[in-house]
């Protein structure tokens, strides 16, 4: 009984250190991340340390590599699942791809037998010119953009620029070297569009907000949210086709468009030189919009309160929109 009691005692009490030696180390530890400063480090000691984390950290990255792995699992399984349904929905929209090419190509041959018939020569894809956009402040208008493209690159007032996405404007002013281009957003631009699903005409109107409205849309127009406006090409200066944006139904019952054009920053674009349709004893010059308009004249000055009528502009479009 006194070996079991003895035992158990000396388990009890295990190591004690003394409270001098204890208060001691207290001191030191506080010492030392109290001093422990990068300026204040001496150059062996620095150099100590930087070898010292050499050594350890292809070490410590041997031993944490089993653990992310097992901490990868989970994650791994469930991002497989992701990838099984989405390489089944890329299937399904390469079936539908194949389909919208073959109809691709049949329009395409149809386009060269009207344009062989009506000795007409369209612009190509591969014909438009690149340029890079800068911000017009100073210009004429509130919503406008300069390109360092001009005549000597082949451009021309009434041609289409658009981006990546969409239609974004287009040229009403060329130099030489450089040209300008009138957004769709500005309040001097009026662009003839319809809906791809039922063709139902309309104007694309600016009014120096992110959201242009539709006008002369008729009483009971056969428009739904989210239809696809593209340009109709019924002034002769735009070509048919351009894709603008998606038609969004406001409170008031009207109809604005959110343009596809806003997908991306407008800093690189093409500029498509388009052959307009005319007869052979009529030229039609481009729409050049006026420089001063009824809001702009008003205010005096287009550039410091056309972008205070812009964000009003803006912000009551985009309530309309919600």
């Amino acid at each position: 009984m006194a070996s079991r009691r003895s035992t158990r005692h000396d388990g009890d009490q295990g190591v004690r250190f003394s409270r001098t030696l204890f208060i001691a180390l207290l001191v030191v530890s506080g010492a030392l991340i109290a001093f422990d400063r990068p300026a204040s480090r001496s150059a062996p000691f620095a150099s100590f340390r930087a070898g010292f984390t050499d050594v350890a950290a292809p070490l410590l990255d041997l031993v944490a590599q089993p653990l992310r792995g097992i901490k990868n699992i989970g994650p791994y399984w469930r991002r497989q699942g992701e990838l099984v349904d989405e390489n089944a929905q890329l299937r399904q929209q390469l079936i539908e791809a194949r389909y919208w090419e073959d109809l691709a190509y049949r329009q395409r041959d149809r386009i060269e037998i009207y344009e062989d018939a009506l000795d007409v020569e369209s612009a190509a894809i591969e014909d438009r010119i690149g340029a890079w956009t800068v911000a017009d402040p100073r210009g004429p208008f509130v919503r406008a953009r300069l390109i360092g493209r001009g005549s000597e690159a082949g451009i021309s007032d009434g041609f289409p620029v658009i981006n990546l996405y969409g239609l974004v404007g287009r040229i009403y002013e060329t130099g030489r070297r450089s040209a300008r281009v009138l957004l769709l957003t500005d309040l001097n631009s009026r662009i003839p569009v319809m809906a791809d699903r039922s063709n139902a005409r309309a104007i694309l109107v600016g009014d120096n907000s992110e959201f242009p409205r539709l006008d002369y849309v008729g009483r009971a127009p056969d428009i739904q949210p989210g239809d696809r406006i593209v340009s109709s090409g019924d002034d002769g200066i735009l070509p048919r086709g351009l894709p603008v944006g998606e038609a969004v139904a406001t409170r008031d019952g009207g109809w604005r468009v959110r343009l596809y054009s806003d997908q991306a920053p407008v800093d690189f674009v093409w500029v498509w030189p388009y052959q307009r349709v005319t007869p052979p004893d009529q030229e039609i010059e481009p729409e050049v919009p006026e420089t001063a308009g009824p809001a702009i004249a008003e205010t005096g000055d287009g550039n410091t309160d056309g972008d205070n009528d812009g964000d009003t502009n803006g912000a009551n479009a985009a309530e309309e929109v919600q």
